[in-house]
């Protein structure tokens, strides 16, 4: 394979571009609606307002082909799991090797990413339960050798789940040649070890792109969280985490990989990076260390329903304790006469579909692999998607977003998977004026833009 050197500054401006997106890996989140959509919930507080949980029919028919259409706009390969209640839909469209034309399954194991986030937070309020972890105490508190000086004071555990800490990402000082060479830098990475410590070190040696107490994702923060974790329980985070909140969702496929490879069956896994990367590159096989509590985990479409199902329904978490995962923030500034279409919690959003529903999930992408993971507020109606093909959306000269057939079948199928009237693209996802299209949000801190 050959190696992509951007030789004009039309390349090179798509390149920092690219970079600044992949410093944050949260990649699904329309960031805007246009003017007259209805206003989200209040700053800081609970939010209460949900889809209606509404039982419908699911509509085996049209999910299949919503889900095909995903693949017809151009993704490799895609798998499902849709419930309403008891009634369950699982399916599965495009391939998931683009050598041999083998097929997609809807029961594959799947990287995950940054849905892991949501695990890392209940575990870390399930020691906030048990008096171990205090929210609002500084983290210098428990890890004054870590995170030393003013942000030790100051940075407190609840800012950390919620990216209000202004601790910077380490993605892009741990793979410092994503912006010149993405090929280059993923393939030197693809069998690197690197100790969460290191990571934390990256992220606050990095420039914050936002102040403290504003939003600004950063997989630093998580990484801080599992080293958290270590220090109140005395256990190594990743096994913690799997004994007491995978474990206790009775989730079967779902775990931090020992290894490079993934054990179980699984698609490839292709990234292209905006472009720069062509044709795109299988990175099924890849050291997760960089990610761990982060961004490691594997588990499939099922695992992720049950697991927002209890925790949603108040399985996994006392009331309390639940209540604290869905006080939300802003996680950007809207532009001039949009609103806000989505609010982070503690490892957990609550995003507003184009047809209007808000709904409760995370999304995770790492390199080749993307996972949205979306359910009503009661757990009742929900949505999983998997995919193979990641940064997939290409950017004019301008660094501007051109249009986007994929993301807009992709909403088209997790809106109407949600709303129960499946479609083959989000009624205005990206078109509308204004709107801004996904992961455009990401994009948005001018200090990542120069």
């Amino acid at each position: 394979m050959r190696n992509t050197h951007p030789s004009t500054c039309a390349d090179r401006r798509r390149a920092r571009l690219a970079a600044a997106a992949s410093a944050a890996l949260l990649s699904l989140a329309v960031g805007a609606l246009p003017a007259g959509a209805t206003a989200p919930p209040p700053a800081s507080v609970s939010t209460a307002t949900s889809a209606a949980s509404t039982t419908f029919n699911l509509d085996r028919k049209a999910l299949r082909a919503s889900l095909e259409a995903f693949h017809q706009a151009g993704m490799y390969g895609a798998y499902s799991s849709v419930r309403d209640g008891s009634e369950r839909w699982r399916g599965a469209a495009g391939v998931a090797d683009i050598d041999t034309g083998r097929p997609m399954r809807p029961d594959y194991e799947h990287r995950i990413g940054s849905i892991t986030k949501t695990f890392t937070s209940v575990a870390v309020l399930q020691q906030v339960t048990k008096g171990r972890i205090d929210l609002d105490a500084p983290i210098g508190d428990y890890l004054p050798e870590l995170v030393p000086g003013e942000r030790g004071r100051k940075v407190t555990v609840r800012m950390l789940l919620n990216h209000t800490s202004g601790i910077a990402d380490y993605i892009l000082p741990a793979f410092p040649k994503l912006v010149k060479n993405p090929e280059q830098a993923l393939d030197e990475g693809q069998f690197r070890k690197l100790a969460p410590e290191e990571l934390v070190r990256l992220g606050l040696a990095a420039e914050p792109p936002a102040p403290r107490g504003k939003h600004s994702y950063a997989n630093t923060n998580y990484i801080i969280a599992g080293l958290l974790l270590k220090k109140v329980t005395d256990q190594d985070p990743e096994s913690y985490i799997t004994k007491n909140v995978i474990r206790k969702a009775g989730l079967r496929h779902t775990y931090f990989p020992r290894s490079a490879r993934i054990p179980g069956p699984h698609a490839k896994m292709y990234e292209s990076f905006y472009g720069t990367i062509e044709p795109a590159r299988d990175y099924s096989v890849y050291d997760m260390s960089w990610a761990g509590t982060a961004g490691a985990m594997v588990s499939t479409t099922n695992d992720l329903n049950d697991f927002y199902r209890q925790l949603l329904g108040g399985k996994l978490l006392g009331a309390a304790e639940l209540r604290e995962m869905k006080t939300t923030v802003p996680p950007y500034e809207p532009d001039a006469g949009q609103e806000v279409a989505m609010r982070y919690g503690l490892g957990l959003y609550t995003l507003k579909m184009p047809s209007g529903g808000w709904y409760w999930g995370h999304d995770g992408g790492v390199f080749g692999a993307g996972t949205w993971a979306m359910s009503t507020e009661d757990g009742r109606r929900q949505a999983v998607i998997g995919y193979n093909l990641m940064k997939y959306e290409r950017f004019g000269d301008d660094g501007e977003p051109l249009p986007n057939p994929i993301g807009d079948a992709l909403f088209g199928y997790m809106d109407g998977a949600l709303s129960g009237a499946p479609a083959e693209r989000a009624p205005g996802a990206s078109q509308l004026p204004g709107a801004q299209q996904l992961p455009q949000r990401l994009l948005a801190p001018e200090q990542l833009r120069r």
